[in-house]
C-alpha cells in the first residue's frame, strides 16, 4: 500500500476568516454508477473501485479543476492531503493515494461499505445504548489521536462517520481539518475560521470568536453522542439567532426517551460552556464510557 496520499501540490494560501454554511444533501445512486455529493458548498464525484494495487474496493474522491471552485482548490483541497498523510489509525478512513491530471484530482481512499452513521440513525431511529457507547469511544479514541498529532478535525458529525464492513467507526471528510496545530509549549493554537455545519458548531464558533478547535471537536463529538442517542440532533439550525440562543443553555432532552444518568451526564459535561466542557482525554474515565459493551454492533445491523 501506498504511505499516504501523494502528487499533490500542498502549498495553501493564508487562511481567511469565513462563514460557510455547508450544504448536506446527497443524491444516492447505484454504488458501481458515478454518484455526486454535494459538500461544503462544492459538487464532487465519487466511484467505487476495485484496486489491484491495494487489492481491495477504494472509494474515489474525483475533483475537477474546470468546475470547483477556487477556494476549494487552492485552500482546502491541498489542505486536506496534507493533513491525511501523517495520519494512520484503526478509526480514520485511510488514504492511500491522490493523482493529479490536468484536469483532474483523484483521491483514493478506504471504501467503507456499510455507508455511514447518520444512515443508520435515519434507518433505526435511535441508537441503543451499546451501540452507542462502542461507536462513540472509536469517534474518541480517533480524535484524541488526531490532537495527539496536531491535528483537529472542525467538521465532526454524522455524516462523516462511515462504517467498515465489521461495523467500526471510520472518521473521514479532512477537507476543513488542520494540522500543525500544537505550540511548543505543549498548548493547542487558536482557530478564527468558522468550519463545518452549524448544528454541530460550539457556542465559540458560533459567536465568531478565536476558538480552541480541539475543544470544538469535543462539543461535536458531543453532538453526535446526542443524535445516536436521541434519533434528532440536539439544537435547531433553522436560523442563526435561534442556534445561538439554544447552544447558550444547558442541552434539554425528549422526556419520551429513558436514558441513564451516566448517560446523560456525559452529553452534559460535552455539550458544557468551554470552562466546564471535558477535554478529550478525561471521556474515557466517566462513568458511562466504562461501561461494558454487551453485544457487538455488527449483530444489531
Amino acid at each position: 500500500m501506498a504511505n499516504g496520499a501523494e502528487n499533490i501540490n500542498t502549498k495553501v494560501k493564508p487562511e481567511k476568516v469565513e462563514k460557510n454554511k455547508s450544504k448536506e444533501k446527497k443524491r444516492s445512486r447505484d454504488q458501481n454508477k458515478l454518484s455526486v455529493l454535494e459538500t461544503h458548498g462544492y459538487t464532487i464525484g465519487r466511484r467505487i473501485a476495485h484496486s489491484n494495487r491495494h487489492n481491495t474496493s477504494v472509494a474515489i474522491k474525483i475533483v475537477s479543476k474546470l468546475q470547483e471552485a477556487t477556494d476549494y482548490l487552492e485552500k482546502f483541497l491541498p489542505r486536506e492531503i496534507e493533513v491525511v498523510k501523517g495520519l494512520r489509525h484503526e478509526n480514520l478512513i485511510r488514504y492511500y493515494q491522490a493523482i493529479e491530471t490536468t484536469h483532474r484530482v483523484y483521491i483514493i481512499m478506504e471504501y467503507a461499505e456499510n455507508g455511514s452513521l447518520l444512515d443508520i440513525i435515519k434507518r433505526d431511529g435511535k441508537i441503543d445504548d451499546d451501540r452507542a457507547r462502542k461507536w462513540f469511544m472509536e469517534l474518541v479514541n480517533a480524535i484524541e489521536y488526531c490532537h495527539s498529532k496536531g491535528v483537529v478535525h472542525r467538521d465532526i458529525k454524522c455524516e462523516n462517520l462511515l462504517m467498515d464492513t465489521n461495523y467500526n467507526i471510520k472518521l473521514s471528510d479532512f477537507g476543513f481539518a488542520r494540522n500543525n496545530m500544537i505550540k511548543k509549549n505543549g498548548q493547542m493554537k487558536t482557530s478564527s475560521t468558522f468550519c463545518g455545519s452549524y448544528a454541530y458548531a460550539s457556542p465559540e464558533i458560533l459567536k465568531g470568536i478565536p476558538y480552541q478547535p480541539n475543544s470544538s471537536d469535543v462539543w461535536s463529538i458531543g453532538v453526535v453522542l446526542y443524535a445516536m442517542i436521541f434519533g434528532t440532533l440536539p439544537f435547531d439550525d433553522t436560523t442563526y439567532q435561534k442556534l445561538l440562543k439554544q447552544v447558550q443553555k444547558p442541552v434539554s432532552f425528549p422526556r419520551d426517551v429513558i436514558i441513564s444518568d451516566t448517560c446523560k451526564q456525559m452529553i452534559i459535561q460535552l455539550l458544557a460552556p468551554l470552562k466546564v466542557r471535558l477535554n478529550i482525554s478525561d471521556i474515557k474515565m466517566q462513568p458511562w464510557s466504562k461501561q461494558q459493551t454487551n453485544n457487538s454492533p455488527a449483530d444489531k445491523n
